[in-house]
């Protein structure tokens, strides 16, 4: 059995590259690394590193680290979903970033894409980040004015 160090490390490196939803989940993943341990002793490791489960796009809720959560009471929760899964809006172009929190862009994308915008020709998706591909002859303003009439509060975001 590998030592506790490395176990703690190994469970860090799984919840920050995987869609870590349960603590079977996270089991089979430990013992797919060859480390055999028990719910009891993962539910503590969890514990010490203060994990914590957040709300996913898909409707459940995922792992994250301490530092992956940034809700603060001045912003929005999560159920002014989708503005509040969105950090920022930065434009370069007819292009333009959209940052969100862990896990909602491709939600968000969807959202986009289903109100189908004029001044938006469509979006590709990441887990934290968003690239919006807007009609040439459109404004940022434009764009933006858009986007409000679904997502009331978008200007807020807009960097720069």
């Amino acid at each position: 059995m590998k030592v506790k160090a490395q176990r703690v490390n190994a469970i860090v490196q799984l919840i920050e590259n995987n869609r870590v939803g349960s603590q079977d989940e996270l089991l089979t993943l430990l013992e797919q690394l060859g480390f055999k341990t028990t719910q009891a002793t993962l539910s503590r490791d969890l514990k010490a590193l203060k994990v914590a489960k957040q709300p996913d796009y898909d409707g459940g809720y995922v792992y994250v680290m301490p530092e992956n959560q940034v809700p603060e009471e001045s912003e929005l929760s999560y159920g002014d979903f989708p503005l509040g899964g969105i950090l920022s809006l930065e434009f370069s172009g007819n292009l333009a970033v959209i940052k969100t929190r862990p896990g909602f862009a491709n939600g968000i994308a969807s959202v986009i894409d289903s109100h189908g915008p004029y001044e938006v020709l469509g979006t590709i998706a990441g887990d934290d980040t968003i690239l919006l591909i807007t009609r040439e002859t459109v404004s940022r303003t434009g764009v933006v004015s858009g986007l409000s009439l679904f997502m009331p509060g978008i200007r807020d975001k807009v960097v720069g």
